[in-house]
């Protein structure tokens, strides 16, 4: 009951930060207007959703922090400290204030992702990372054993460890760009990671007893659950690209710090991962093209254009993921591997059905 209570609270917190910046952002007009083949809105819609998110994510973090710090020392390896809050704020206040400037002054390629390299080092230089990874197939692979020595402060040593910040870097910037792209239907992105994040939730409190992860993971789920309400379609406001990024973003911390729950993040953002990777790919290597040059041959553009209603497309890839990210509670690492395989054939089965069903049509 009191993480039921703790995450309507955040989802109360959430729909009037959310009801407040949607007025900031129609009177000063950053909204989106329905211009371009890839628009499917009719009228001019406001954005900065992420700031309403980061907003009600920071109060509550803060909130319950001051209220029940004990709470935050896990009894698992899986610590989160002050020192990490701080760290995965800051790093989400980077990616906001870069997303809103996109926003409104829609930058190129190359300026946007710097608030996202930006974010992904600040959690880096906290303490957040992957030393370990489990091994499918037996035992762990560790990735703390390169360490290259930077300076001393406080009489104690500051390492790069090379492996485990690459790959964390890598994992982070991967989320925040599969979340990005995929930021293409009211409510997609918003949804998909109120499911993850209440699954890595389930995942903490039911397998590991590591309550600060599951206080984070519901605060996140709140946060979004509670913009959800205006951003399923028609939206009344636009996650932007401070919200889209920011979702990748939390995702992939909270998997970190879960215990590098990676394979489970991965089996909800499966399908949509692949379809980001696929479509980079094709525009890449077919096209001769820059991969951020947006098109219309995304999975969910390609469900409406088989005859899918917009919310009908939407709750198909909830289902999904919902399946998949359930299904990953029961599951060990081996079996994860296979799932994932099931994954990739799932996506490659409805490629070829849409496919088809569109030369049909």
């Amino acid at each position: 009951m009191t993480f039921v209570a703790l995450a309507g609270a955040v989802v109360l917190i959430s729909v009037v930060f959310t009801g407040v910046i949607r007025r900031i952002a129609l009177r000063y007009a950053i909204v989106d207007a329905p211009i371009g083949g890839r628009k499917l809105h009719t009228q001019p819609t406001p954005l900065l959703g992420g700031l309403a998110i980061y907003a009600a994510c920071t109060v509550s973090i803060v909130l319950y922090y001051l209220l029940s710090p004990d709470s935050w020392i896990a009894i698992t390896d899986a610590h989160v400290h002050g020192k990490h809050l701080f760290g995965i704020l800051l790093g989400g206040g980077i990616l906001v204030l870069g997303g809103m400037l996109d926003d409104i002054y829609s930058l190129r390629p190359r300026y946007q992702i710097l608030a996202p390299i930006f974010a992904a080092i600040v959690v880096i230089s906290f303490g957040i990372g992957v030393d370990v990874i489990t091994n499918p197939f037996g035992g762990v692979i560790r990735l703390d054993q390169w360490n290259i020595l930077l300076f001393w402060w406080n009489d104690l040593p500051r390492f790069v460890t090379v492996w485990a910040d690459l790959i964390t870097f890598m994992w982070l910037m991967g989320m925040m760009y599969t979340t990005k792209l995929l930021d293409g239907l009211d409510g997609l992105v918003s949804g998909i990671t109120v499911i993850g994040a209440v699954i890595i939730s389930l995942v903490s409190i039911v397998f590991f007893v590591n309550m600060p992860t599951a206080v984070l993971s519901l605060i996140i789920a709140g946060a979004f659950a509670g913009f959800l309400i205006m951003n399923f379609h028609p939206a009344k406001i636009f996650l932007g690209e401070a919200g889209s990024t920011l979702a990748g973003y939390m995702l992939g911390v909270i998997a970190i710090i879960s215990g590098a729950k990676f394979a489970t993040l991965l089996l909800i953002l499966g399908i949509p991962i692949l379809d980001v990777a696929w479509v980079l790919a094709r525009r890449v290597i077919v096209e001769k093209r820059s991969p951020f040059v947006g098109d219309r041959k995304h999975l969910h553009f390609r469900l409406l254009d088989a005859g899918f209603s917009h919310r009908s497309a939407v709750l198909a890839l909830y289902f999904f993921s919902a399946s998949f990210g359930i299904a990953g509670l029961f599951l060990q690492s081996a079996e994860k591997l296979m799932a994932l395989g099931v994954v990739v054939a799932l996506m490659v089965v409805c490629g070829f059905l849409l496919y088809r069903r569109q030369q049909s049509a």
